[in-house]
């Protein structure tokens, strides 16, 4: 389930603004008992595409859809990953692609930015 936020006063969206609006509005959903479903709840703001970077940016957004660009040393070529990002550590990022985690080395993460389940 997508739902895009915006500031009345027209003012950029920020990640903390998603992330703080994501924990109520799905105790909301819950509550309503509308969706008897499972569902991926993303909170976002129209083309928002921000690259994450701190550990706490990392921490907020776990379960959220991500893009993950690498470095593959073997080919010599750099790798597109969309899933859902799991785990950051000092040494590796996890991303969940359908169900399957996959574990990339943090020496060849590029840039990992939020993006749309859809793309």
């Amino acid at each position: 389930m997508q739902v895009q936020i915006r500031h009345l006063g027209g003012e950029d969206v920020s990640l903390d603004d998603c992330a703080s609006f994501s924990i109520p509005m799905g105790e909301a959903i819950e509550a309503s008992e509308l969706i008897t479903q499972a569902y991926v709840l993303e909170i976002s703001s129209p083309g928002i595409t921000e690259e994450l970077n701190t550990d706490r940016e990392f921490q907020t957004f776990k379960g959220f859809p991500v893009e993950v660009l690498t470095f593959d040393k073997e080919s010599q070529s750099q790798v597109h990953l969309a899933g859902l990002l799991n785990e950051k550590s000092k040494d590796e990022l996890q991303i969940n692609i359908k169900g399957r985690l996959k574990t990339i080395p943090i020496n060849s993460v590029i840039s990992v930015k939020l993006t749309t389940s859809t793309g």
